[in-house]
């Protein structure tokens, strides 16, 4: 289902086994996943908020500032700080970001690469494009 809810919303990189990078929480309506945000990457004394997606007949009903606001609890209950990064054309994610007390910190470049032999990880876009 998180890979589904994944491959319709396209939030960035969620391989099948990312959901063991730490913790996700989703919300189900008539029993479906809707909206989903978890944990991934954690340098010291950071958590990245990963994942942060709501199918799109879903939106707009405060989901996804619900399950940030809950992944960033948990992880500043652990004495981390919490972080994460969405793409400069995204601004609904910005504008959600921003308005829990995010900040822009930096821009990054982020470049794919392709493993002969291997699929490619969905949400990720191929080198070159989409």
């Amino acid at each position: 289902e998180m890979l589904d809810l994944v491959g319709r919303t396209e939030p960035g990189p969620f391989a099948p086994r990312t959901v063991e990078l730490g913790t996700y929480l989703g919300i189900r309506r008539g029993g479906a996943l809707v909206a989903m945000a978890g944990e991934r990457l954690r340098p010291p004394g950071w958590t990245e908020i990963s994942a942060v997606c709501t199918d799109p007949a879903h939106r707009g009903q405060g989901l996804g500032t619900r399950l940030v606001l809950a992944v960033a609890h948990g992880i500043k209950a652990r004495g981390d700080q919490p972080f994460l990064h969405t793409s400069a054309q995204n601004t609904n994610a910005i504008r959600l970001y921003e308005s829990l007390g995010f900040r822009f910190r930096r821009t990054t470049s982020f470049r794919g690469a392709l493993v002969p032999g291997r699929a490619p990880v969905p949400g990720q876009a191929a080198p070159g494009g989409k």
